[in-house]
């Protein structure tokens, strides 16, 4: 996967850059079907379809509120990283400390980066600081995924 990533940034400007980007993009969704594969399997499609749901409500919402506003949301980046970090770290206490209420909050504080991840990547596309299709295209799906 990581080498697939790396791949799409490296040939983003050569014409083998779109092939990369759908390789790495395919990837993923190979990854993702056995997991939605299990959930159905369950019975449990329903959660499937409320994910998808609220990822699109979420998707949408904070790509119009860049597109609308305008506004530069670069002052979000170092939050974000900070965030990232907090997570991770809370995620590793969690693996000893088995909290349920700490998975969630993770869960919540996660919602929040990706979301916050969303404004900074759609912001950074239209503010000019993305130029290149392939590396925006990739940036902005690996914050949905």
């Amino acid at each position: 996967m990581y080498g697939l990533m790396f791949l799409t940034y490296k040939t983003a400007n050569k014409p083998v850059g779109i092939l990369s980007a759908f390789a790495f993009t395919g990837f993923l969704g190979y990854i993702l079907g056995p997991i939605l594969n299990a959930y159905l399997s369950a019975g449990m499609g329903d959660v499937i379809g409320m994910a998808l749901g609220g990822t699109a409500l979420v998707f949408f919402c904070c790509s119009a509120y860049v597109l609308t506003t305008r506004k530069d949301m670069s002052f979000l980046g170092g939050m974000l990283m900070a965030g990232i970090v907090v997570v991770l770290i809370g995620m590793v206490a969690n693996i000893f400390l088995q909290l349920s209420a700490l998975h969630l909050a993770i869960s919540a504080v996660f919602i929040l980066i990706s979301s916050g991840a969303i404004l900074y990547e759609t912001s950074n596309i239209i503010h000019g600081g993305e130029t290149n299709y392939i590396r925006a295209t990739v940036s902005l799906y690996v914050s949905l995924v």
